[in-house]
């Protein structure tokens, strides 16, 4: 059983860095805490939640408010090694029973809500994503069957500083209001360093040239490997994970003298049109900006160019090019800058190649050499 953190660490560049746990972690654990208190009476000074991960964490509750007809307690965000603009503040659960039989969550004061289509959650619900409302769901179970209780449980996560932490994030561009987000799909908090990711996407190419391969087929992440399985004859195990990094793989590949095939979603290569080379939406993002003016490029009118700009996710800015009888024309322009900044990037040294693909619109476009590198890729793993 882990702790906090303290018993977490990762070992990156030789270098031990230590585990944290996400907002979502703390709010299920709160929620554990103060409904066990709420159904026996009896004070929690740790609660043990496992983690989406596997992990079993052992965390000290705080601020325990046992009040006339419900429990309120915080457990502390740990950023470890990775600290952001949470780290170090409390998340509260109050939990309160319902007639129902059914477990609510919902926001409070500090936790956002959301505003706007294409997020995690829908309109008018508050920012705590599948990851937490699934853990805090799975802890208030365990509590309700170790304790034989078939009532339902009303849950409020809040954050007290949420407003003020919420302004220094993307949550108010986003159209999450009041607060921030609750986050977490593993429960733990993993910290690389940008020198160690970097590494480990250039260990990774090594390894396919080792391999034998002279065109080495990449993917930002687990969308463009997920796509590829609809590529014929092309293996997504045998892609480069680059994440953000794009410019520092293609960097690489110079140095190794290998070809790049590119497989993206719109979401990460539309920066890519606009010549950014680290995706992070802490670089950049200019998502919105890119596909506008594009738009306008190709006879987008003035209300399509505002009502994409006001859009917060890739899709929904397709919908209003669809409507407009764009995509086409669109998606042809955005393969060309592609194809032009990965080409610059390289300076000629190497052969680069991008399949674009939306997760609703499918295949947007190929550069011109992408279909040759597919192929000389297949001709290898037959």
């Amino acid at each position: 059983m882990a702790d906090s953190a303290n018993d977490m660490y990762v070992f990156v560049n030789n270098k031990r860095l230590r585990c944290g746990h996400t907002t979502g972690t703390c709010a299920a654990a709160a929620a554990k805490a103060s409904a066990e208190m709420l159904l026996t009476g009896r004070r929690v000074d740790s609660v043990e939640i496992m983690t989406p991960k596997g992990i079993l964490l052992d965390l000290p509750v705080e601020d325990v408010v046992m009040g006339d007809g419900s429990v309120k307690c915080a457990v502390r965000k740990d950023g470890g090694d990775d600290m952001d603009v949470t780290h170090g503040s409390l998340v509260y659960s109050e939990v309160s029973p319902n007639d129902t039989g059914d477990i609510t969550i919902d926001g409070g004061s500090g936790v956002g809500r959301v505003t706007r289509k294409g997020l995690d959650q829908p309109p008018g619900n508050a920012a705590i994503n599948k990851g937490p409302r699934g853990m805090i769901r799975e802890a208030l179970e365990d509590v309700r069957l170790s304790l034989g209780y078939a009532g339902g449980l009303d849950v409020v996560v809040s954050i007290p500083d949420g407003v003020e932490l919420a302004s220094k994030t993307f949550n108010p561009r986003l159209g999450i209001e009041g607060g921030i987000s609750v986050l977490g799909t593993s429960g733990i908090v993993e910290p690389m360093s940008e020198v160690a990711l970097v590494n480990t996407i250039r260990t990774e190419m090594n390894m396919r040239v080792a391999n034998g391969a002279d065109v080495i087929l990449v993917a930002p992440g687990n969308y463009g490997k997920d796509f590829m399985d609809n590529i014929p004859g092309i293996d997504p195990d045998s892609a480069v994970k680059c994440s953000n990094f794009i410019g520092e793989m293609l960097d690489y590949a110079c140095e190794l003298k290998k070809d790049v095939i590119l497989v993206g979603n719109l979401g990460k290569l539309v920066k890519l049109a606009g010549g950014v080379m680290n995706t992070h939406s802490r670089n950049a993002d200019c998502r919105m900006e890119v596909l506008a003016a594009n738009a306008a490029m190709v006879g987008a009118d003035i209300d399509t160019v505002r009502r994409i700009m006001g859009c917060i996710s890739t899709d929904d800015a397709l919908d209003v090019v669809a409507e407009a009888g764009l995509i086409p024309q669109l998606s042809e322009l955005l393969v060309e800058k592609i194809e032009f900044h990965m080409n610059h990037r390289t300076g000629g040294a190497i052969r680069t190649g991008a399949v674009l693909f939306s997760s609703v619109y499918g295949v947007l476009g190929r550069t011109g050499l992408a279909d040759e590198l597919l192929n000389e890729i297949r001709e290898v793993e037959e």
